[in-house]
């Protein structure tokens, strides 16, 4: 049941936050699915950083369902009916299970507002690298089609290669998700500042083509700002596994609070 009535929701905010903010919540069924009862909740953790300012829930249903499952997919989206200012994203595989997904949450009428197709095997053991082009386009833009048929926006999965936005933008995608690791991992602040630099060169590239652009992996409350202060035109970010680590200690709401702070922050005007 919604903690929630409907009139009760807040409005997403507008005009503040540039970028926004997807919670993936991946990581919450997975603590979840080492028991069998249902415990920490999947939809209330939705639930909570929605109401906490989040605006969209993120799920990456693997084929092996090591953490969310088909049940919360469909669960998940009929919660998002209830907040329809709010976007619902479903990553995964198009070669595996996410084109089924597509398919039966518009067939059904649930909200799906973009898929982000992931290059992933199916026992990896995390996203690791983007689609290679022009090796993968003629196998991903029937699939595309097949999204947009169903009105349904496309991001991939990609590195930061500006060279590579061209093929992005022929193959028929809506936008790209930067993967972010390599400047996540970045130890150093030259090698930090290199990484920063690819990002940037690839988001410009991306924006010229009119390819709106998205970003997540490993970003944190440590490196979030400084990623979108660098990184020009950034419309969303994808954050699970640090978003939830860290409401661990925090409790949900502060947590979401506080990495949309973390985003105003890379906006706000110094004088």
């Amino acid at each position: 049941m919604p903690l929630f009535r409907q009139s009760d929701h807040p409005p997403a905010p507008t005009g503040v936050h540039k970028t926004a903010l997807s919670v993936n919540i991946n990581k919450v069924a997975l603590l979840r699915n080492t028991r069998h009862i249902d415990i920490p909740s999947v939809l209330r953790a939705a639930e909570l950083c929605l109401e906490a300012g989040a605006q969209g829930i993120t799920v990456h249903p693997r084929p092996d369902e090591r953490h969310i499952r088909p049940d919360d997919v469909y669960e998940l989206a009929a919660l998002m009916k209830d907040w329809p200012d709010r976007e619902f994203n479903i990553e995964g595989n198009p070669f595996q299970n996410l084109m089924g997904f597509v398919r039966d949450l518009t067939a059904r009428g649930l909200p799906l507002h973009q898929c982000t197709f992931v290059p992933d095997s199916e026992d990896q053991f995390t996203s690791d690298h983007g689609w290679s082009f022009p090796a993968d386009a003629d196998r991903l833009q029937p699939l595309i089609e097949q999204a947009h048929a169903r009105s349904v926006r496309v991001s991939l999965f990609m590195d930061p290669v500006a060279e590579a936005m061209a093929a992005v933008k022929a193959v028929g995608a809506d936008r790209v998700e930067f993967y972010t690791e390599s400047y996540a991992r970045a130890s150093s602040g030259t090698e930090r500042s290199e990484a920063l630099g690819r990002f940037a060169s690839a988001a410009r590239a991306a924006a010229a083509l009119g390819l709106g652009i998205n970003a997540g992996h490993d970003l944190n409350r440590d490196n979030l700002t400084a990623f979108l202060r660098s990184v020009p035109g950034v419309q969303e970010v994808s954050i699970g596994h640090a978003l939830i680590a860290d409401a661990l200690e925090l409790g949900y709401t502060a947590t979401v609070k506080d990495y949309l702070r973390r985003i105003d922050e890379a906006f706000a005007v110094t004088t």
